[in-house]
């Protein structure tokens, strides 16, 4: 992407703020298409710089809202990650409903999350253990697995660095066989919690306790369209996750079959991975 055409990036993310800000009390839905947010958490306003970018402003904050913007019309993307040290790969939809596929290690076990269900299963022992379903179905009316769901989100990661009081440009690195910015954001565990205005407060609370005391380093690579490519966040543990195909409407997670999945038992998934 061009100077003129990522300055009318940033134009429009500002664009998008100011509407928010006189959206006469509208609440938002969240990115999982669930009921809107009645309350923001106290603490974000506080987080969020007053000074609007404006439509040449490249500087930090204002990539980071640039960032936002593009993941909002991106909806999708395919991700490779490494958390706390172990491997997983899939795809992650955080628009309009949430949807994941997780796989991880080498026993072929695949988690799938499709709005307010999870399938667990897919693999020969599976089968074996459910005597024939590959698959075991949970849904008890909430989104299953989100603590795996917001270390994976890139939505949750830049809303934290947006709402970082100094993000800093760590300078422009080669990624692969792109050249990259590498920005990084310092926030406590609090802060980066309640920088999450489109999750509920219980779903913040979750992620302020997995985060863990102290500081929360997130460094972020961004490509020439304001893309996220990767992640990297260090808290409690570290997880790097790298991001492919944003938007494509070649991603694709669809529920197993129904006669290929048994129903699970007690009243929430067992902990995965």
């Amino acid at each position: 992407m061009g100077a003129p055409a990522r300055w009318a990036a940033a134009f429009l993310a500002a664009a998008l703020l100011t509407g928010a800000a006189t959206a006469c009390g509208s609440p938002a839905k969240s990115p999982d298409g669930g009921a809107p947010s009645t309350s923001a958490a106290p603490s974000a306003a506080r987080l969020t710089p007053t000074a609007q970018p404006t439509p040449t402003d490249r500087s930090p904050h204002g990539v980071m809202l640039s960032a936002q913007l593009v993941l909002h019309d991106a909806r999708r993307a395919e991700y490779t990650a490494v958390l706390d040290g172990g491997g997983a790969k899939g795809a992650l939809f955080w628009a309009p409903k949430t949807v994941l596929k997780y796989q991880g290690g080498d026993d072929g076990q695949v988690l799938m999350v499709l709005d307010t269900s999870a399938y667990l299963g897919g693999d020969p022992e599976s089968a074996a253990r459910l005597g024939g379903p590959h698959w075991q179905k949970f849904s008890n009316g909430r989104i299953p697995y989100a603590d795996l769901i917001d270390r994976l989100s890139p939505v949750v990661a830049v809303a934290a660095a947006a709402a970082a009081p100094d993000p800093q440009l760590v300078g422009e690195e080669k990624l692969l066989d792109s050249t990259v910015e590498h920005y990084r954001a310092t926030v406590t565990s609090a802060q980066y919690a309640a920088a999450q205005g489109q999750l509920d407060p219980a779903r913040r609370q979750a992620l302020e306790a997995a985060l863990g005391p102290g500081d929360v380093v997130l460094d972020l690579w961004l490509n020439d369209s304001d893309q996220v490519v990767r992640l990297r966040r260090a808290a409690a543990v570290v997880d790097t996750v790298d991001y492919t195909e944003f938007g494509s409407s070649s991603l694709s997670v669809q529920a197993p079959a129904e006669a290929d999945t048994a129903a699970g038992t007690g009243s929430s998934p067992p902990p995965f991975p």
